[in-house]
């Protein structure tokens, strides 16, 4: 199949997409990627679902502000769709299934005795009318529904795009979004992912607070930074980090509260710290030391997190690039593989992945209204 995958993370910064042609266990080949970057409107309006999905007590109807932000953010794939396939002269009905993985406002861990709630809002049923063609979303409901974590879900595509370059076992891949989580492919078809703590959430959301940006642009608040050890203990010192894997996080599960005391640039620091700890700490609890670690998302771009990793880190660790991969298109392409897995009832989260009792696939698929 040639599947259009669709990423919208939590950064809020665009629409990533990336085609990809599989049948959902081997790739047979790479078409193109990009991006169209979110507009302001369409930022707010997502903001104020997300305020209001932290706000949304168990139990009460679903609020209002969901059902129009998911509109939006449907037609904001359309016309993202419509602009990435005219400019690599393709159609619609050059595309045999979309992967839409919808904007996440909400994802709470399961705890004891109590199931988890995740809530990735996009229109799905609505695209596949508006495109034709056959789209799968509302990809982490039912793994959430069996008792998994709905997270993460992109690591069954990391061994296959290992795979595809011919690395071998065993291998970690680390993806730096607004949660960092990470692969650790073991050996053969052994693997474990989990959540290791913030990415650059935590980070975006310090910037925008002091109101100097969406973002560290190139580190360099954090550059200028000096890391403050009591501060970074008191957030190390989350059970979050102590708890087994697999396990998952929101992006607002760490608040910025400890924060307040400090400079923008050494909030920074201690902020970057804290993410390459956290990620140093899930190699020590699941005890591995994989002969490298492939970095991508948008964190592989700041440069102090690299350097803290490389300096945390007892193996070499290394950008997407540096092995021919598609660093910012990863999590796209691995909706549409994800997609495609769907399509044929293959399962794509695992007991270590999710932490769901057995494997098992999920998502709603959606055919266009004209041909049903």
């Amino acid at each position: 199949m040639r599947v259009l995958g669709f990423m919208t993370g939590t950064s809020l910064d665009a629409c990533d997409m990336a085609i990809l042609e599989t049948d959902g266990e081997q790739i047979q080949a790479f078409g193109p990627a990009g991006e169209r970057k979110l507009e302001d409107p369409l930022r707010d309006l997502l903001l104020k679902a997300t305020e209001t999905a932290l706000a949304w007590p168990r139990g009460e109807p679903e609020p209002a502000i969901f059902r129009e932000a998911s509109s939006a953010v449907a037609r904001e794939h359309l016309e993202a769709g419509w602009e990435f396939l005219a400019a690599h002269h393709l159609t619609w009905d050059q595309i045999d299934l979309i992967g839409m993985h919808g904007q996440t406002v909400l994802h709470e861990r399961p705890q004891p005795g109590r199931l988890g709630r995740t809530v990735q809002l996009g229109d799905g049923e609505w695209l596949a009318t508006a495109t034709g063609v056959p789209v799968v979303f509302d990809l982490r409901a039912a793994d959430v529904a069996a008792g998994g974590e709905g997270a993460p879900i992109a690591s069954i595509y990391h061994l296959a795009r290992a795979r595809y370059s011919g690395l071998k076992a065993p291998l970690g891949v680390l993806n730096v979004g607004g949660v960092a989580n990470l692969t650790l492919w073991s050996d053969e078809d052994a693997f474990v992912a989990f959540d290791t703590g913030p990415g650059n959430g935590m980070i975006d959301l310090l910037m925008q607070q002091r109101g100097v940006g969406r973002f560290d642009d190139g580190g360099r608040h954090a550059a200028a930074g000096r890391v403050d050890d009591g501060v970074l203990a008191a957030l190390l010192a989350h059970p979050y980090f102590e708890a087994a894997a697999p396990k998952s996080l929101d992006r607002y599960d760490f608040p910025l509260s400890r924060l307040e005391g400090l400079s923008l640039d050494d909030a920074a620091a201690t902020l970057v710290a804290f993410t390459a700890e956290g990620v140093k700490r899930g190699f020590e609890l699941a005890g591995a030391t994989p002969t490298e670690v492939i970095v991508c998302g948008g964190g592989r771009r700041n440069p102090q997190l690299m350097k803290a990793f490389a300096e945390r880190l007892p193996m070499p660790v290394r950008t997407a690039e540096d092995h021919g991969w598609r660093g910012d298109a990863i999590e796209a392409e691995a909706m549409a593989y994800v997609a495609a897995r769907r399509a044929r009832d293959l399962p794509y989260t695992y007991p270590t992945t999710t932490g769901v009792a057995e494997p098992m696939t999920g998502g709603r698929i959606a055919h266009p209204m004209s041909l049903m």
